[in-house]
This record gives C-alpha cells, structure tokens and sequence, in this order.
C-alpha cells in the first residue's frame, strides 16, 4: 500500500469516525431529551391520555418497570389507584407534627397552618385519600375543638379527612421529641457537627411515646389490613409495635432526613433496637439511593438478616422489607400559587416592606433556625463577595427569613446568637445609611408571606449542609410561574439530584459560594427562562402525588401476593417464599 493510500484509509477512518461519533452524541442526545421530558410517545395511547392502569400495564407488559413518570400525577390520579388497586382500604398518616393547629388567642380559638415540609407535602395526600392523619396536639387550644374521640375533621373549608390527635405530657414531650429524636437522631443523621446527645431516660420516653402512638393507630384501624404511612425519626419504634398488633397491616416508613453511613450510626446506643423497629415495615422509604444503601449496610452490619442489594430487599425476623427512593416533592400546582398578587407586584411589596430600593437585588433563604441549614455559610458568602467585589455593596441585599426552631436546645439557642452577630458584623463593614446587606428576620411566616418573598427574589439561596429533600428549592420553582429568578442549591441536599439547572454549590466553600452568587446576579434573563423552565417541569412531573402513589402502588403489589399464596402475608413471611413469586426483576419493578 502507497503512502497516499495509506493516507487516503487513513483519512476516510477518521472520518467514519466522526461522523459515528456524532451519531451516537446525537441519539444519546435524544434518548436523554425523552427521559428528561418525561413524554409518551405520540399515538401510543391515542390523542387521550391513557389511565393510570394502562400506562403501568403496558409498560409493565415490556419487561419495564411500571414507571410512574409516565402518569399525570393528581389526586385523581391516587384516588384512581385506591379505587381500583386498594378497595376499601383505609389510609392512615402518622406524624409528629399536625396539620392544623388550633391555639387561644385573646378570647378566641386561632387557626395555625404550619409551615413545614412535611405538612406541605403529606396534606393534599390525605386530602385526596379521605384518610385519617394521627398528629401530636401541641396548640393550646386543641382540646377544646376536637370531639370525645379526640378527632376533628379538616380542612375546616372543606372538611375531607380527619385528624386524630394523641396528647404528650410535658415530660413526654421533653424526653422523646427534644431529648432523643432531636438532640439524639437529628444530629446522627445529619453531618453538621453537632455531637449528639443520648439520654436513657430520654429513650424509656420515646419507647413509651411511640408506644402511645401505636396504640392510637390500632384504636384507628376499621380492620386488620390498613395502610400506615408512618413519618420519620420521631417513630422508628413504630413499625414494629404495629406489626405485632396488626400483622395484616401494610406498614410504610418513611425517613425524611438523611440516613448515616453504618460507621456514624454506631454511636447510637440503642441502634440495634432502631433498625428492629424499622425492619417491622413492608416498605421503608428515603429521600435517595445513597440513603437507601447507608440503611442497608447498617442492617448488614448490626442485625443477622439476609440481604438481596439487587432487590433492595432485607429478610430479617422472618419478614420482608423492601428499601426504596421515594424522592418527595410538593402539591402541583401549588394551592398558594392562585392566591397571589403578580410579581410585579410581590416585588414592589417585599421591595417596600424592607426598605429596599429598586436598584437593589434581592437575595432570600427561607427556612426553620437550625443549625443544618447552612445560613451562616452564606452569609459568610456574601460578605466573600463583598469582599471581593465591592462594586456590589450597596447593589446587593440578603433576606434571611429563619423561623425559630426547638430554642430551648442549647446549639439552637447558640446559632440564634451567632447568626444575629454575623449578620451585625456584615452591616457594620458594608452598610450605610439606608442599606443594609443583611436582614436578618427571625419570625415565623404563613405560607402566602414565603410565597410572596419567593416571587419577589432575584436569587434563592438553599445552602443545607446535609438535608434530605428540602422542598423550600422546589417551593421557589414552583413560585416563579414568570420563569425568571436562580436557584442556587447545595450539592448536599437531596433536590440537587433532580434541579439540575440550579446553580449546584458546596456550602463549605466560601469563595465558590461568593463565585456562584455572582453568577446568579448577573445572569441573563433568557438564561434564567430557560434554567427555569426545565426545572418547572421537573417539579411539575415529580409532584407530591407521584411521591404518594409510587408508595401507594408498591403497597397493592405486596397485598396482591398475599392473596396469590395465603401463606405470605405483608408483615411475617420467609424471604423463599417472597422471592419465588416476586422475582428479581418483579422486586426491583417496586
């Protein structure tokens, strides 16, 4: 072969090459473009969209999992699911916080809708449920408006479920919420470095509170076969006292903060114990996989059980307990989102409710005190920037909405006070006469006032140093219905998996911090359109129904092999006997 051929092969190779190259860039472009998108294909269900059950069937029928993207998530959608996949089955929430409470003011009884995550995210599910949600009665007045039952039905607009409360001694409430869940389990969980705190006495609390709230869900139960959504670290004694009294009961946990890594969770006196009562669930939830596999190399590593990490299936005691990623979001479209003014005029109120000029961009956090949050990184990023850039003081300001949380803890009494100097201390270096780079306001506000700030902001700032979810990103994206405003989100909460056109930030590093608030504020507004209105869709397609009905979908799947072979039940079972009627592929479809 001459050189000019060798050369001419060579040359044509190298072409080949490229354009092979470019083919595959492009199908995996377009393969990515289908996922992100969330679509059906075009005539595959006709110009109707399909029901639910079609859609999972047919995807199902291809040796797919039964996806739950592919459905247009609704309460119609979980009302669908219950009537045909759970007939007759009664729905019951369990959690520490309500979500109404009623309080004495004056001389008379308050209304207080609080604004929490898990409330937020829970309601519309038991709304669209007709179910019954078990809450701790805290408001002052709680006892007088519920019957002899101690139940009350709500909405009180529109009454659609009913809320059964359980009452906490003050001792009870000192030893099992703020003693061991929250001075114990709430730092373990979470790498802040909080060491936490473990009590025995707190722990016969929580032992007994958790006993107290099991009682109450089988004085709730019409039958023997309810579905129990039980909610977070306040009860991981729960599952297990009831399944001992409701062995037919389909019990799913859901932890809404992080899970440690096996090492970190040995410090815990009583982990043993912990994982036992959680192991009573059919189906334990967390926020993401990498949650899901620290739970299970916990179990692995404490309990004698038998482990399937391709099913994500734990056999322990005789029962089986799927371990899934159940990412939790908010109601679409947000009930608050129809009530409010339009952000222009959001803006002009925030603007002149704290003296800001319209010159001025408004920076927000919005969040409870505590010390995961990351607020003072960044307000330490801020004053980086500042520092850096000192063409911005005076162009740029902070709004630090931190409702007070648990201030009778030491470290949250602490943060209180270390925030409010720092802020001081960042006013005192770059503020002057009518302006200053910090508003430090640390008040509770009704959900209308949050929306009404996130309307009003150029940039939101969501720093976690370690968070589960956090919804307050996905309540800003939701808010912004004009499409305009930067997310800016720690890479150590669970919504920067799913928000990917966020500006994606580590809270521990300051000048990073500081280089992608920059970037924020001087963003194009064709480049915040199109951030966000992707990340628009992500919120809209992973909605809180979908959160409740890939659980709620899991749920008639168990109930259904239990009825194929009478000798499985939901609870008790031997892990030969689950596997051989759900096989690997079936398991992992859950």
């Amino acid at each position: 072969m001459t050189d000019n051929s060798f050369d001419l092969l060579h040359s044509a190779s190298a072409l080949w090459f490229v354009i092979l190259a470019s083919l595959c860039v492009s199908i995996a472009a377009l393969a990515l473009t289908a996922l992100r998108t969330r679509r059906i294909k075009p005539g595959s269900f006709g110009t109707e969209p399909p029901p639910v059950r079609v859609v999972l069937r047919e995807f199902e029928k291809n040796g797919h999992s039964a996806d739950a993207a592919l459905v247009n998530w609704s309460p119609e959608t979980l009302r669908d699911i219950l009537a045909r996949e759970l007939p007759d089955a009664q729905v019951i929430v369990v959690s520490n916080r309500e979500p109404y409470i009623h309080n004495l003011r004056d001389d008379h009884v308050e209304l207080v809708v609080p604004a929490s995550g898990l409330v937020s995210a829970l309601e519309p599910i038991t709304r669209a449920c007709a179910g019954t949600w078990i809450a701790y009665g805290g408001g002052s007045a709680d006892h007088l408006v519920v019957d002899r039952d101690d139940r009350i039905e709500v909405p009180p607009e529109n009454p659609s479920y009913t809320l059964r409360r359980v009452w906490l001694t003050e001792e009870e409430q000192q030893g099992y919420y703020l003693g061991f869940a929250n001075e114990g389990l709430w730092p373990l969980c979470h790498i802040a470095f909080t060491r936490p705190i473990f009590r025995a006495s707190d722990w016969e609390t929580y032992e007994a509170v958790n006993r107290k709230f099991a009682d109450t869900v089988v004085a709730e139960a019409r039958n023997e076969r309810p579905i129990v959504l039980v909610q977070d670290y306040h009860f991981a004694l729960l599952p297990r006292m009831i399944r001992e009294r409701l062995p037919d009961a389909i019990v799913i946990t859901f932890w809404h903060i992080p899970w440690p890594n096996s090492e970190v969770f040995s410090i815990c006196p009583w982990r043993e114990k912990i994982l036992d009562g959680l192991l009573g669930s059919s189906i334990i939830g967390f926020h993401t996989q990498f949650h899901c596999n620290n739970f299970i190399e916990s179990v692995d590593r404490f309990l004698e059980s038998r482990i399937e990490r391709e099913d994500s299936a734990i056999t322990y005691g005789g029962q089986i307990s799927l371990v899934h990623a159940y990412p939790i979001s908010i109601e679409w479209p947000p009930a608050q989102l129809g009530k409010m003014p339009s952000v222009a005029q959001c803006r002009d109120r925030v603007r002149k409710k704290f003296g800001l000029a319209d010159d001025v961009s408004l920076c927000v956090g919005v969040e409870r005190l505590d010390y995961t949050k990351g607020i003072l990184d960044r307000f330490n990023a801020l004053d980086e920037l500042l520092k850096q850039h000192p063409e911005w003081i005076g162009k740029v300001a902070f709004l630090q909405i931190a409702a007070p949380s648990r201030g009778t803890l030491p470290a949250y009494r602490q943060l209180h006070e270390e925030c409010l100097r720092c802020a001081e201390e960042i006013n005192q270096r770059y503020g002057s006469e009518g302006y200053k780079p910090v508003l430090m306001v640390a008040e509770h506000h009704a959900q209308n006032q949050v929306y009404e700030i996130y309307r009003a902001a150029d940039v939101c700032m969501v720093t976690s140093l370690h968070d589960g979810m956090n919804l307050v990103a996905k309540e800003f994206v939701a808010a912004r219905d004009d499409e305009q405003g930067v997310l800016m989100l720690s890479m150590f909460a669970g919504a920067s998996k799913e928000l990917l056109e966020a500006l994606i930030v580590n809270p521990y590093d300051a000048t990073m911090m500081a280089e992608a608030l920059l970037q924020a504020l001087t963003m194009a507004p064709s480049e915040q359109q199109q951030r966000m209105h992707r990340m628009r869709e992500i919120v809209r397609d992973n909605n809180v129904y979908r959160w409740a009905g890939s659980m709620l979908l899991d749920a008639p799947r168990l109930r259904k092999r239990a009825t194929i072979d009478p000798g499985i039940r939901p609870g008790p079972s031997t892990a030969a006997n689950v596997i051989s009627i759900l096989d690997r592929k079936r398991v992992a479809a859950l």
